[in-house]
């Protein structure tokens, strides 16, 4: 069929239009560009604030060894309570870094808490139009499911700016921040001097390997966004959850809230990480149920593979995992293998 000139006119707009930075994956999700050495990289602070100057300039140091510019969002130092500024100037900082085209990628400092709060503030199509890898962990889920449900292109959850970036965590964020590699996700052996291993050590709770986008963040932050615009579709999808300093009753009520919601059981396969701090009840007694037992009676009877404690969370070094970008879980095995690149 021979196209007409207005066709071809159409044709060469749409693809004019189409951020140059940005791919498709074949599943359908944008990725963003890939980071290149000399890139800048905006600075935010989307929950709450920093407490000393000398961590800022720490964060910037980091962002320079890595190759990269930083440059701060013009609200970054400021402070509103126990948040990194109003609810206002937090998404003003935000939405800046996504309409600077000198901005590659968008690094969250801190988690703590806050970033939900400006979710409705955020500038949603000018942040659509402009796809770049967001990375940050705990507190940024809110951001990251915000933006797979509003915006689809693929985020990363990692190491926040300011955590403490060990040999481990840089490799793995190069691996797939900067060379788009799709590797295979296996825990560390641990550094003990022990006849068996003891540290990193994953458990079985559904035998057998799933396929799906990967969604997910920390389960307190996650829990609070269900029956909001901002949490994304989980059909067919694997959850990856982590926590930190929660009781075991109160990771009992959360599983039970994404049941009852309807998000467990539409997921193809779970992982769960870290739960530091997590043992224990209030009263520091044993409280009834360890959260394995909890993983177990909620994520066991859904009949889809899922394990737990992958190398994810509140730890000091961790996997970089690209949020909305397609893998395969071996429950039984304790991996998670990306297939296909998380940038483009």
């Amino acid at each position: 069929m021979q196209l007409s000139r207005r066709d071809v006119m159409a044709t060469l707009a749409l693809a004019a239009s189409a951020p140059l930075h940005a791919a498709m994956s074949a599943s359908g999700v944008i990725k963003p560009r890939r980071l290149r050495p000399g890139d800048t990289i905006g600075l935010i602070e989307p929950a709450s604030a920093t407490d000393e100057a000398m961590q800022l300039t720490m964060v910037e140091e980091m962002v320079t060894a890595m190759g990269l510019k930083p440059k701060r969002a013009p609200n970054l130092a400021s402070r509103h309570g126990y948040l990194g500024g109003t609810d206002e100037s937090r998404a003003a900082d935000v939405n800046a870094m996504f309409r600077d085209p000198e901005v590659k990628a968008v690094f969250a400092v801190r988690g703590g808490w806050g970033s939900a709060r400006m979710l409705p503030l955020l500038d949603w199509p000018m942040i659509k139009a402009n796809p770049k890898l967001v990375l940050g962990f705990s507190d940024i889920t809110a951001l990251h499911m915000a933006i797979a449900a509003k915006a689809g292109f693929v985020t990363l959850h990692g190491p926040n700016a300011g955590s403490a970036w060990g040999k481990a965590s840089v490799e793995h964020f190069r691996a797939i921040a900067f060379d788009g590699t799709a590797p295979l996700l296996v825990n560390p052996t641990g550094a003990e001097d022990r006849l068996v291993q003891r540290q990193w050590r994953t458990q079985t709770i559904g035998s057998g390997r799933a396929r799906g986008r990967l969604l997910g963040g920390n389960l307190t932050v996650l829990t609070s966004l269900a029956g909001t615009e901002y949490l994304p579709d989980f059909s067919g999808s694997i959850l990856f959850l982590e926590d930190v300093d929660e009781a075991e009753y109160r990771i009992d009520r959360m599983l039970t809230q994404l049941g009852h919601a309807g998000v467990l059981g539409k997921v193809a396969g779970v992982v769960f990480g870290q739960c530091t701090n997590c043992t224990g009840s209030t009263s520091g007694r044993y409280g009834g149920f360890t959260v394995t037992d909890l993983l177990k009676h909620h994520l066991g009877r859904l009949g889809v593979p899922a394990y737990q404690g992958a190398w994810f969370g509140h730890i000091t070094d961790q996997f970089t995992l690209p949020v909305g970008g397609m893998a395969e879980i071996d429950a039984d095995a304790g991996t998670i293998r990306l297939l296909e690149p998380a940038v483009g």
